[in-house]
């Protein structure tokens, strides 16, 4: 097996002979240490590192009388489990050897060891051969007394080695059943009547399309169904009787289907105030299991998955629990030969009819291998299966024989149960002697927990490409740093007199452009620097490429190229840390003549070679950042941090665990009929990389899902994303771009969910719309946040960076990072919308908040009350001192004499006073804490008292001339208001300097002259004394005091500012 191989848990199926699995090792290279703390007595340390892993230990050499010792030494562990190798915990610590103390100054060679101290990785930091990178580790402390410092730097990979082939046996030839069946086609829609028309509201909630246009699969249409009855079966309703045994059975290895990703699973309901309690790990993380190993669902293109966060398991009981009838139609044997034959399933009123047969073992007996769920609300009496020939002209030469059960016989299988095998029935009903041979079923009663539920057709969904519940990973994204430093040998033209050399690097990646500033040119006009850095986002695989120009703007007309070279991106050189240093590059420039990233009509290049004419050269530096988190989502709504370096990954805290139960009181948003208003909902969630997609509900006002999805959790400070829409794309053609319209969103902060408790709770769906706000209706969802942390590691994650370490030694700025983000958008937005089923452009934008810093006047009256909400406690206080102040509660004004006493006398009491107080705050607002996680907000967000003239400016980017005119009319008088108060600002601060500027002369005489006498009065007075008349004079009873304002307020009204100089 190579080394791109799965990652552990992913098991391969064998085409041949079952093979010995491979031998999988943990490589750690232990390269060198920095900063240590010195043990010897003389400055210096004799470190050595001990490495145990999964009960192996293995030891480097000793590095003698060096503080940063260099190793440079592999040591290899073998893995006994790669499916729980994320769990299992690799322990790195640094020793001092004493043999190397000198005779007097530590004890000689005797005695234990100097700790140094150590590192703890876990298995989901490690990578895959290839992948890896120099991470240095901060030093931990043993105990809290350790005195440790220093880091160490380790590269840690795992990779798989054959094992020994066993010797050959003799095998009989392999049967026609052994070969692997060939891929099956995707199911295709079934077609309605007619396509809905959308209703008025939905219209309003519709956004504009967005570029880029989603990619269509086409599939295969459905031939049409027969909608002939079946035909009297023989007596009411028998039994199905097993055929008589075979001499050589069939083998059935093909039916088995490896379990479903267990990111699904629906169970009962959990009560609002449930407490569940945990396993925790030795190590002080999560337990093995939490980690289990299955392989990414990313439709479209394959990738490795060597960065896939492990899936979680849960106890999945936040959802009830919804009772389907299953069938699974496997094959059918000894029918007459027939043109496409179909499986029609019939139970009550629900029907389901199956994709055309096929022979794949080349014998004559067509295979389905499907599953079919039917609703088991309303417990049906009998199931009818019957086998129908696709081509036969009448439906009474098309039936092929069916079987009857009886449901009240149907076994029921729970979680954990395995599959229930299929079984051969005989084939009953029809003319005497029109019906033959057998069909393998199987057919039990399950929930929606069943592992063939998401993959199964249902009936409360016709198209089931387009419906069913899925789980997408978002692409693994980089950032890409071009430093364009200098160029040499460029063939430049003098430019025109008076004008210098504008010579510019302009890069291209993908649909990302960067351009340099103006470069400083030599004396010969050949050469030329800029050490500017460009950046850009790519995903994986990095299968683009960087196109370099190199431009000459010197002159008026268009630009001219002088060169241009194009690299790889998967050539660039990835790096996790700004300690790893990326070497530059010199990289030869072709001729202009070629066009490329020349407009139509552009000018040739004034080299005036052919393409691959000499040109000159660049220098560039260029890597992959992986140290960095590349930002999607909003700042303010994240819902994660980590950098896209899988190696830097700190171990999960916690799990994130949704329910997601149903919705009530939808508005239609298409209309079936003419008439008939209608609604086909699903909801996404977001969390991390991972998003998930609930079936759509076809027609319901009142859907219920009740599915459960599992997130770990790295940072607790994050946001959980909910949106639901009505499915639009179900109805697109071959050539049709459909959007699917918005209903609602919901997002949950999981910082604000206590630990191990389950919240049930319906949030209203909310639109904001150009006729208002508006309720869409109503979702309920259950969430729960599991773990095991304690105060000690709460303590630790909060005091923690927020952003990986790259974002602060080497920050991005604001605008650079929003240009980034709508390009992270766009990248993520391309490769959903080439999974199957598609999530569009507009769902990625609503769940990314694409427009969350476009301007508003409603957003900013919002972000204003914002303002005023946290300094209101600011103006409360100075309302509390005014009420003290004119004693309009005698009593408390005479114990704040006292308080004030006490603090002056005892001034040691100020800062614990202050602290109790705020305990006190916080113990008495803990009674109103929130009960629940909280939804939108349509208050604070000033959406139900918004103006219609605000809605239309933030929904119309380009409005009209003379609504143009009228907006731009009240922006110049809001801004006028904010010009006026900036003025005051800057006034009163004017005011300030003046009192000692002597631009008023009497005033600052008389300021400086109550300066020496409050100096003198000062020091010749005891302090507490002077803190003691002032604290009673601001709080004199108001009889004392003259209604006008003070003397020093006066004073400072009257001083100058440079108000009468302004223009």
């Amino acid at each position: 097996m190579a080394d791109g191989g799965p990652p552990p848990g992913v098991a391969l199926t064998p085409s041949g002979p079952a093979p010995s699995p491979p031998v999988w090792k943990l490589a750690v290279e232990v390269v060198d240490a920095r900063d240590l703390v010195p043990k010897d007595g003389l400055g210096t340390s004799s470190a050595y590192a001990v490495v145990d892993f999964d009960g192996q230990r293995k030891r480097t050499r000793t590095v003698p009388r060096d503080l940063n010792p260099q190793w440079q030494e592999r040591l290899e562990f073998v893995v006994p489990d790669p499916a729980a190798m994320y769990a299992e915990a690799l322990d790195v610590s640094l020793y001092h050897d004493r043999r190397f103390n000198p005779s007097g100054g530590g004890g000689g060679g005797g005695g234990k060891n100097h700790f140094l101290g150590r590192v703890r990785i876990y298995g989901s930091q490690f990578s895959r051969r290839g992948e890896e990178g120099i991470v240095y580790f901060p030093l931990e402390k043993r105990s809290l007394l350790s005195w440790i410092r220093g880091e160490v730097g380790l590269k840690i990979y795992y990779y798989d080695e054959p094992a020994v082939p066993p010797p050959p046996e003799d095998r009989p030839p392999e049967g026609v059943d052994n070969a692997p069946p060939p891929e099956i086609p995707p199911e295709a829609p079934k077609e309605l009547p007619d396509i809905p028309a959308p209703t008025e509201a939905a219209v309003e909630v519709q956004q504009p399309p967005m570029q880029p246009p989603v990619i269509i699969v086409e599939e295969a249409p459905m031939p049409p169904m027969m909608h002939g009855s079946m035909p009297p079966m023989y007596g009411p309703h028998p039994h199905p009787q097993p055929p008589q045994p075979e001499p050589v059975p069939e083998p059935e290895s093909d039916v088995a289907e490896a379990p479903y990703p267990p990111e699904v699973r629906k169970t009962r309901m959990a009560s609002s105030t449930e407490r569940v309690r945990i396993a925790r790990h030795l190590s002080g993380s999560l337990g093995p299991e939490y980690y289990s190993s299955s392989p990414r669902v990313i439709s479209g293109r394959f990738m490795s998955t060597g960065d896939a966060v492990e899936p979680v398991q849960s106890s999945y009981d936040l959802v009830e629990p919804m009772r389907y009838l299953f069938v699974r139609v496997v094959r059918v044997r000894g029918i007459r030969a027939c043109e496409g034959p179909y499986v029609k399933i019939q139970a009550g009123p629900h029907t389901l009819r199956s994709r055309p047969g096929r022979d794949v073992s080349g014998t004559g007996n067509p295979e389905w291998n499907q599953v079919f769920t039917i609703s088991h609300a309303k417990p049906e009496p009998t199931l009818e299966i019957s086998v129908w020939d696709g081509g036969a002209p009448s439906p009474v030469e098309a039936f092929l024989g069916g079987v009857c059960f009886d449901l009240s016989d149907v076994p029921v299988r729970d979680q954990p149960d395995g599959p229930l095998a299929p079984q051969w029935y005989r084939l009953e009903g029809g003319e005497p002697g029109m019906v033959t041979g057998d069909v393998m079923v199987a057919v039990w009663i399950g929930t929606q927990a069943d592992d063939a539920f998401p993959e199964a057709w249902n009936t409360d969904a016709p198209y089931a490409a387009y419906t069913r519940s899925k789980v997408y990973q978002s692409p693994k994204l980089w950032y890409l740093r071009a430093s364009v430093i200098e160029a040499q040998d460029l063939r430049v033209p003098a430019p025109p007199p008076g004008l210098p050399f504008d010579v510019r690097v302009k890069i291209q990646v993908g649909f990302q452009s960067a351009r340099t500033r103006r470069s400083v040119a030599s004396s010969s006009g050949s050469a030329f620097a800029w050490a500017e850095d460009l950046m850009f986002v790519v995903s994986e695989p990095l299968d683009d490429s960087l196109i370099v120009l190199v431009e000459d703007r010197s002159m008026i007309k268009e630009p001219a190229l002088l060169g241009h070279a194009t690299i790889t991106v998967s050539s660039i050189e990835q790096r996790i840390d700004d300690r790893q240093l990326v070497s530059s590059r010199w990289f030869n420039l072709e001729g202009g003549t070629s066009g490329v990233g020349i407009g139509p009509g552009g000018p040739p290049g004034p080299g005036g070679g052919p393409p691959g004419f000499y040109s000159g050269r660049l220098h560039l530096r260029l890597c992959l950042e992986g140290g960095y988190h590349v930002l999607d989502e909003a700042a303010h709504v994240c819902s994660d941090y980590r950098p896209t370096a899988k190696q830097l990954w700190k171990p999960p805290v916690g799990v994130l665990e949704l329910g997601i139960i149903g919705a009530c009181g939808l508005l239609p948003m298409k209309t079936k009929g003419g008439a008939k208003g209608s609604t086909d909902a699903y909801c996404v969630a977001k969390y991390g990389k991972k998003w998930v997609r609930t079936r759509t509900v076809t027609d319901n006002l009142n859907p219920r899902w009740n599915e459960q999805y599992t997130w770990p959790v790295y940072d607790p400070c994050t946001v959980l994303t909910v949106a639901m829409f009505d499915n639009w794309r179900m109805f697109a053609g071959g050539g049709d771009d459909r959007q699917d319209y918005r209903i609602g969103k919901v997002r949950v902060r999981v910082s604000t969910l206590e630990s191990n408790r389950a919240y049930t709770a319906s949030y209203p769906l909310l639109v904001l719309l150009r006729s208002g706000l508006k309720k869409m209706g109503e979702v309920q969802l259950a969430v729960r946040f599991t773990s095991p942390a304690h105060l000690p590691d709460t303590w630790a994650t909060y005091t923690s960076p927020l952003l990986p370490r790259m974002h602060y030694l080497r920050p991005i700025g604001v605008a650079q990072q929003e240009a980034l983000r709508a390009a992270a958008v766009r990248t993520v937005a391309a490769w959903l919308a080439r999974s199957e089923p598609p999530l569009g452009p507009e769902v990625v934008r609503h769940m990314l908040d694409v427009d969350a810093h476009t301007w508003s006047v409603r957003r900013a009256k919002a972000n204003w009350f914002r303002i005023m909400g946290v300094l209101a406690w600011a103006v409360g206080l100075a309302r509390w001192l005014d009420g003290v102040q004119r004693w309009r509660s005698p009593s408390t004004t005479v114990l704040v004499h006292v308080l004030y006493l006490v603090l002056v006398w005892y001034p040691e009491l100020v800062v614990p006073t202050a602290s109790l107080y705020v305990f006190l705050i916080g113990v008495w607002y803990y009674r109103f804490r929130p009960r629940g996680p909280a939804g939108m907000d349509a208050r604070l967000s000033q959406a139900d008292t918004v103006e219609p003239d605000d809605l239309e400016e933030e929904f119309d980017a380009v409005p009209p001339p003379d609504v143009l005119r009228s907006r731009y009319e009240r922006l110049r008088t809001l801004a006028g208001r904010v010009q006026r108060v900036m003025g005051d600002v800057a006034a009163q601060g004017e005011r300030l300097q003046a009192l000692v500027s002597w631009r008023d002369p009497r005033a600052s005489r008389i300021f400086v002259g109550v300066c020496l006498a409050v100096a003198v009065a000062l020091y010749a007075m005891p302090p507490k004394m002077v803190a003691v008349a002032s604290g009673f004079y601001y709080l004199r009873h108001p009889m004392f005091r003259d209604p006008m304002p003070p003397a020093a307020v006066n004073f400072f009204r009257r001083l100058p500012s440079l108000s009468d100089r302004m223009l």
